[in-house]
Protein backbone atom coordinates (compact mmCIF):
# COMPACT_ATOMS: atom_id res chain seq x y z
CA UNK A 1 0.00 0.00 0.00
CA UNK A 2 1.05 3.56 -0.70
CA UNK A 3 2.49 5.02 2.54
CA UNK A 4 0.76 8.36 2.02
CA UNK A 5 -2.63 6.65 1.74
CA UNK A 6 -1.93 4.48 4.76
CA UNK A 7 -0.78 7.27 7.08
CA UNK A 8 -3.47 9.70 5.92
CA UNK A 9 -5.96 6.89 6.52
CA UNK A 10 -4.81 6.74 10.14
CA UNK A 11 -5.10 10.54 10.40
CA UNK A 12 -8.66 10.25 9.05
CA UNK A 13 -9.41 7.64 11.74
CA UNK A 14 -8.26 10.19 14.29
CA UNK A 15 -10.53 12.81 12.66
CA UNK A 16 -13.49 10.44 13.00
CA UNK A 17 -12.67 10.05 16.71
CA UNK A 18 -12.82 13.83 17.07
CA UNK A 19 -16.17 13.88 15.29
CA UNK A 20 -17.56 11.17 17.60
CA UNK A 21 -16.49 13.31 20.57
CA UNK A 22 -18.23 16.41 19.19
CA UNK A 23 -14.96 18.07 18.19
CA UNK A 24 -14.04 19.62 14.85
CA UNK A 25 -13.01 16.49 12.90
CA UNK A 26 -9.30 16.94 12.35
CA UNK A 27 -6.75 14.19 12.89
CA UNK A 28 -2.98 13.98 12.66
CA UNK A 29 -0.14 11.49 12.90
CA UNK A 30 3.62 11.97 13.08
CA UNK A 31 5.64 9.38 11.19
CA UNK A 32 9.35 8.74 11.66
CA UNK A 33 11.25 6.08 9.71
CA UNK A 34 8.03 4.52 8.47
CA UNK A 35 6.28 4.18 11.80
CA UNK A 36 3.75 6.26 13.69
CA UNK A 37 5.35 7.90 16.72
CA UNK A 38 2.55 10.32 17.61
CA UNK A 39 -1.12 10.76 16.91
CA UNK A 40 -3.83 13.17 17.88
CA UNK A 41 -7.25 14.53 17.13
CA UNK A 42 -8.88 17.80 18.11
CA UNK A 43 -9.76 17.92 21.81
CA UNK A 44 -10.38 21.64 22.31
CA UNK A 45 -13.84 21.18 23.83
CA UNK A 46 -13.01 18.09 25.87
CA UNK A 47 -9.92 19.65 27.43
CA UNK A 48 -11.21 23.24 27.33
CA UNK A 49 -7.84 24.11 25.84
CA UNK A 50 -7.60 26.30 22.72
CA UNK A 51 -4.23 24.73 21.90
CA UNK A 52 -5.54 21.14 21.85
CA UNK A 53 -5.45 20.87 18.06
CA UNK A 54 -4.72 17.52 16.42
CA UNK A 55 -1.31 18.66 15.18
CA UNK A 56 -0.16 19.96 18.57
CA UNK A 57 -1.25 16.76 20.33
CA UNK A 58 0.43 14.56 17.71
CA UNK A 59 3.66 16.59 17.88
CA UNK A 60 3.65 16.44 21.68
CA UNK A 61 3.09 12.67 21.63
CA UNK A 62 5.90 12.19 19.09
CA UNK A 63 8.33 14.33 21.10
CA UNK A 64 7.48 12.35 24.23
CA UNK A 65 7.87 9.02 22.41
CA UNK A 66 11.18 9.99 20.77
CA UNK A 67 12.38 11.82 23.89
CA UNK A 68 13.31 14.81 21.79
CA UNK A 69 11.53 17.95 20.69
CA UNK A 70 13.57 17.89 17.48
CA UNK A 71 11.47 15.96 14.97
CA UNK A 72 13.85 16.57 12.07
CA UNK A 73 13.35 13.20 10.40
CA UNK A 74 9.59 13.12 10.83
CA UNK A 75 6.56 13.81 8.65
CA UNK A 76 3.22 15.11 9.87
CA UNK A 77 0.10 13.80 8.14
CA UNK A 78 -2.93 15.94 8.90
CA UNK A 79 -6.45 15.99 7.49
CA UNK A 80 -6.72 19.81 7.35
CA UNK A 81 -4.13 22.42 6.44
CA UNK A 82 -2.61 23.68 9.72
CA UNK A 83 -3.56 27.02 11.27
CA UNK A 84 -1.07 29.70 12.32
CA UNK A 85 -0.57 28.23 15.80
CA UNK A 86 0.01 24.71 14.50
CA UNK A 87 2.30 25.97 11.75
CA UNK A 88 4.40 27.64 14.44
CA UNK A 89 4.62 24.36 16.36
CA UNK A 90 5.53 22.52 13.16
CA UNK A 91 8.37 24.95 12.48
CA UNK A 92 9.61 24.95 16.07
CA UNK A 93 9.61 21.15 16.24
CA UNK A 94 11.68 21.08 13.04
CA UNK A 95 9.46 18.60 11.25
CA UNK A 96 10.84 17.69 7.83
CA UNK A 97 7.53 17.51 5.98
CA UNK A 98 3.80 18.16 6.25
CA UNK A 99 1.27 16.27 4.15
CA UNK A 100 -2.29 17.57 4.40
CA UNK A 101 -5.52 16.27 2.90
CA UNK A 102 -7.51 19.45 2.36
CA UNK A 103 -6.89 23.17 2.39
CA UNK A 104 -8.34 25.55 4.96
CA UNK A 105 -9.10 28.77 3.07
CA UNK A 106 -9.99 30.64 6.28
CA UNK A 107 -7.22 29.62 8.67
CA UNK A 108 -4.59 27.68 6.68
CA UNK A 109 -1.06 28.98 7.04
CA UNK A 110 0.88 26.73 4.69
CA UNK A 111 -0.78 27.41 1.33
CA UNK A 112 -4.11 29.20 1.77
CA UNK A 113 -3.70 32.38 3.85
CA UNK A 114 0.06 32.47 4.17
CA UNK A 115 3.11 30.45 3.24
CA UNK A 116 4.88 30.94 6.54
CA UNK A 117 7.24 28.03 5.98
CA UNK A 118 8.76 29.84 2.98
CA UNK A 119 10.00 32.81 5.02
CA UNK A 120 13.77 33.02 5.22
CA UNK A 121 13.89 33.17 9.03
CA UNK A 122 12.70 29.60 9.40
CA UNK A 123 16.27 28.43 8.86
CA UNK A 124 15.53 25.07 7.30
CA UNK A 125 13.24 23.94 4.55
CA UNK A 126 9.86 22.44 5.36
CA UNK A 127 8.42 20.30 2.62
CA UNK A 128 4.68 20.84 2.23
CA UNK A 129 2.38 18.90 -0.05
CA UNK A 130 -1.20 17.88 -0.52
CA UNK A 131 -1.84 14.22 0.05
CA UNK A 132 -4.74 11.84 -0.39
CA UNK A 133 -8.01 11.95 1.51
CA UNK A 134 -9.29 15.39 0.54
CA UNK A 135 -12.84 14.28 -0.22
CA UNK A 136 -13.27 12.37 3.04
CA UNK A 137 -11.68 15.15 5.10
CA UNK A 138 -13.93 17.76 3.46
CA UNK A 139 -16.95 15.51 3.97
CA UNK A 140 -16.28 15.11 7.69
CA UNK A 141 -15.89 18.87 8.12
CA UNK A 142 -18.98 19.66 6.05
CA UNK A 143 -21.10 17.19 8.03
CA UNK A 144 -19.81 18.52 11.35
CA UNK A 145 -20.57 22.15 10.54
CA UNK A 146 -23.96 21.29 9.04
CA UNK A 147 -24.89 19.56 12.31
CA UNK A 148 -23.48 22.42 14.35
CA UNK A 149 -25.68 24.86 12.49
CA UNK A 150 -28.70 22.57 12.89
CA UNK A 151 -28.97 21.98 9.18
CA UNK A 152 -28.59 18.19 9.19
Amino acid sequence: MDPDRYFMGVALQEARKAQEEGEVPVGAVVVCNGRIVGRGHNQVERLQDPTAHAEILAITAAARFLRSWRLEDCTLYVTLEPCMMCTGAILLSRLREVVFATEDPQMGFLVSRQRVHELSWTGRPLLVRRGPGAEEAKGLLHEFFQRLRGMA
